[in-house]
Order: structure tokens, then sequence, then C-alpha cells
């Protein structure tokens, strides 16, 4: 059964590193201990202490990254699980792109290999990165994404706008892409807040309400909401 958790962030307010995740990643990956994880959304911070960041806030998984591998093709091929961190989407998905792996990611997941991503790494789960908040520091060979998920992602969603502020909000932004992909649904996920499918079916998790926009329209939604007919956009 696919099961693919993408969490906003990987933190929420003033916690801890992956504090608030934790509980929720250890639901879906339960039974399994070991991870492999991608850290090619780290820029500024190198994949080794990206690595180790990730093992310290995780301890009760067995976790190796994928930079580590000499296979990384045959490592993804091999995974009990695989996790996603947060960075750049951009850079993580050229990376991706650059080894052939975003094919072989989906493989597995199709397979039931349970997929854990926070922030670059949920947006990497929607049909493409157009979505993302990052600055695109360098050219994927195209935005599709892993499309694990037939909608786009906008982590970190906030409605916030900071005084004297006169750029566009989150909101704004959003919507110049649904004025030119009108039936492309987009879902906001606020800090602290994930997605999860496990197979066909879609909610979200957390306290705090997301987003949903389609078209012209603009939606609320809840953890109560049913979301699974976005499955089938």
């Amino acid at each position: 059964m696919i099961k693919v958790l993408m969490l906003s962030s990987s933190r929420a307010g003033q916690g801890a590193y992956l504090e608030s995740a934790t509980k929720l990643i250890q639901d879906v990956l339960s039974p399994v201990e070991e991870v492999l994880f991608i850290p090619y959304a780290g820029v500024t911070l190198k994949w080794d202490d990206y690595l180790k960041k990730v093992q310290q806030a995780l301890p009760f998984l067995t976790i190796q990254s994928i930079h580590q591998c000499p296979s990384p093709k045959d490592a993804l091929l091999n995974a009990k699980s695989i996790m996603v961190g947060g960075g750049n989407t951009f850079n993580l998905l050229r990376q991706l792109q650059d080894q052939g792996l975003t094919d072989v990611i989906v493989q597995r997941v199709n397979a039931g290999v349970p997929y854990v991503g926070w922030s670059a790494g949920a947006n990497l789960c929607g049909n493409s990165i157009r979505t993302t908040n990052d600055m695109p520091i360098i050219q994927p060979l195209s935005f599709d994404a892993l499309n694990l998920v037939p909608f786009q992602i906008n982590p970190h969603y906030s409605d916030y706008q900071p005084p004297g502020h006169n750029g566009e909000t989150r909101a704004e932004r959003i919507k110049e892409f649904c004025a030119l992909n009108p039936d492309m649904p987009v879902i906001g996920i606020r800090e602290g807040s994930a997605l999860y499918r496990e197979g066909q079916n879609l909610s979200l998790l957390g306290e705090l309400d997301g987003v949903l926009f389609t078209g012209e329209n603009v939606k609320t939604i809840t953890k109560s909401d049913n979301l699974s007919y976005l499955l089938n956009v």
C-alpha cells in the first residue's frame, strides 16, 4: 500500500528539529526502522552534516544517506523506507534528475515503500515543483515532480504579511498559478501540519487548517475533511 507523509516543515514554532513530526514519522514507518535519507535539498548544509542532524533527531531509526552509497539507484531499490529532507527544491530535483532517480523513487513508493518528506521533500511529491517558495538557484531538467499526489503542494503556507511589506502574499502568488492552471489544485499546508496519503485515502494531519486553491476558488480544509477525491483530479 502506498504510504506518503508530506510534512510542511521540520519544525513547528520554537520546537526542536523534527520534534513536531516525530510521532507522525513513527506511525507511518512502523514497523520499519531502516531509512534511506536523501539530503540533496541541502546546499549550504553539507550532506554529511545533514545526515547527522536527522540521525540525532530520530535516534529510534537506523538512517543511511544515499550520498554515501556506491550506487544510489541500488540503494533505492533495496530501501525499506525513503526520507527526503528540506532545503532548496530546485537543487533536490536537479540532483535526482541528473542521477536518473525520480522514476526509481516512484517505482518503490508504488511498491509499498513508505515515503516521508518535509518542506522541499514534501514539495517533490506533487505534480510539479512550480508552487515551491524556493529561489531557482539551479535549473532542473524540468519542473515535473514525483506526482505521488496529482496536485500541487505549497509547504510553509502562511497568511502573514509583515508590516510595510508591499510584495505579494503567498495566497496571491498561488492565485497567479491557478489563473494559468485553473484545473490544477494547490494545497497550502501550514508549519506543523502534513498531508498523508495511505492507499487511495488522503487527509490533512495536525491542528492547523490548510487551504485548497482551485481555479478562482479558495477553500479552508481541516483534519476532519476527506480529501481523497483529490487523488483523482
